[in-house]
Formats: C-alpha cells, structure tokens, sequence
C-alpha cells in the first residue's frame, strides 16, 4: 500500500487520458446512473482547504474471486489475477464527467497515486472487500471522477505485462490449467462510481473510498445470462483458448494469443480489453493503446 499526497489540479490535466473508443458494457443497463449524494453529504464534505484521506480500490468483482461458468461451459476458477495500474487520478469535477457523452473533464482539483501498482483481484474469498492499492491525503469534497492506465509491470509475477491470468478451467471431465498474460497497454477515464453505494464523498478529517473495477465476465461471457445476451455475444469464451492447449496446459501472451487464434476471435480479444474497466457499473472513456 502507498501513500501519497495532494496537490492542486489544473483544469484539463485528465484529458490526455480521456481518448478513445467507447466499448458495449454487456448487459448492463445503458440507462444507470450514479445516486445524487444527500445534501448532508455534500455539505459535510464542502469544508474549504480541509484534506481527508481518499482510498483507492480495485474489485475484480465475484466472478475473480468465486469463479464462474463461461458461455461455452467452462467452470473457471483463478488462482491469480494481477493488474498493473499507473498514473491512477482521483478528480471532482463541474460539472460531472460523462465518459459517453464525449465531453470534457472539467476538475477543480485533482490527487494522483505516484508509480505503478500491481495488484491481484484474486486475492480473498468471496468475502474479502476489493483489493487497497493505495491511500493519498486528498481535499475534501465530491470525488467523482477517476483515471488509470494499465502498464506492463516492472517487476513481480506478473513482470513485462498489464494483465496476468492464473487458474483452471474445467469441462465436461477435463481441467486445463491456464496462464493468460497480456501486454497491451489500456487507458481508463471515468465518471461517477455507480452502484448500491456511494464512493468518492470525502469529509475532512475521515476517510472515503473510489474503485477501479474489471469486468472479466466481458472476455469470458457469462453461462447464466442468455446466449443471446451482448455479454455473451460479445465475448471470447474460453474454447478458443482451450483450443490453444500443449501438454494439457495453456501458456499464452498476446504474441501467441494473436499467431494461435483466428482472425476473428483475436478480433473479438483485442475488442474487449478496453472494456474490462469501469467505476462499479459506470462506465468509461476507454483506449487500447499500442502494445509494448
């Protein structure tokens, strides 16, 4: 966990992060919007030239943690799901930013998380709270933007990539163990967290939360949602990279994800990486940058 502090934003800062393409969000619903904080909250947290502390989490929701069942049936369970974020940039922002509306993030002030973080959205069971990455001394007041590239780590486990998937897979009798890695490079510019609950409302002297989340159900597919649904008919599945196994194992990076699969599916795989991140179910301006 690292802590860093605060510093005052110029107007405009997160727009070098705010390019891209935006990416289908499965079946969620387009219409979600994040809840209107009470007017005790904002009032509490108005307190001018006053800092609170802001923690930064990542979730990689129940499908990392419990496992799954793909669209094409297989039960994957990860032992290790490691995610490297750089240049992570908490904002409150007027007016709000809409990550679909293609406007521009206006910020009245800004902190930043120095370096780069690796953490692993595995970690836990189904229990466990999404995984702190770190905590900055930040002012007081409605976060309600957060920003974050995926970089190739520098070290670790999961050295030289972004993503790093560890687990089983199992079908019909047959477990195949896996190890997914992958070096592309992905940029995130997000709004609001939505969700059962508000974050990003800091009150000075406490503490408040913001989340990156990664919606890995966008790559696999979801067996309990119909075949039919855009989180299923937009997705890779798992039998194009079964399909990849020597000695009974798959062994992948992005090199052999792109010699091993057809044109389509690695169509399909390059498509998706930019949808893995959201804010809860709030969605993102999303760039896959060039791969490293």
């Amino acid at each position: 966990m690292q802590r860093n502090s605060f510093k005052a934003f110029t107007v405009g800062a997160l727009g070098c992060l705010a390019l891209g393409v935006l990416a289908g969000c499965g079946s969620e619903s387009p219409t979600a919007t994040a809840p209107d904080p009470s007017p005790e909250a904002e009032t509490a947290a108005s307190a001018d030239g006053e800092s609170g502390t802001l923690v930064i989490r990542a979730n990689g929701e129940d499908f990392v943690r419990e496992g799954f069942t793909t669209k094409d049936g297989w039960e994957v369970e990860f032992d290790n799901v490691y995610v490297s974020l750089a240049d992570i940039t908490a904002a409150q922002t007027d007016p709000p930013f809409d990550p679909e509306a293609g406007g521009t993030l206006e910020a009245e002030a800004e902190v930043k998380v120095e370096g780069t973080q690796v953490v692993d959205l595995a970690e836990g069971d189904e229990s466990a709270d999404p995984v702190m990455v770190s905590e900055v001394e930040a002012p007081a007041g409605r976060f309600n933007a957060l920003a974050w590239r995926m970089v190739p780590a520098e070290s670790g486990p999961s050295e030289g990539y972004t993503v790093w998937m560890q687990g089983t897979a199992s079908k019909d009798g047959e477990t195949i163990p896996f190890a997914i890695k992958v070096n592309e490079e992905l940029a995130f510019t997000c709004g609001d967290f939505v969700g059962d609950e508000r974050k990003g409302i800091l009150t000075a002297g406490e503490e408040a939360e913001m989340e990156a989340t990664f919606h890995f159900d966008h790559l696999f597919g979801d067996g309990g949602a119909p075949p039919d649904d855009s989180i299923n008919t937009g997705a890779l599945g798992f039998d194009p990279l079964a399909a990849l196994a020597t000695n009974g194992m798959v062994d992948v990076d992005s090199a052999a994800l792109q010699a091993g699969l057809s044109e389509e599916d690695y169509t399909t795989f390059l498509a998706v990486l930019p949808s893995l991140g959201h804010v809860g179910e709030g969605h993102c301006e999303e760039v896959r940058l060039t791969a490293s």
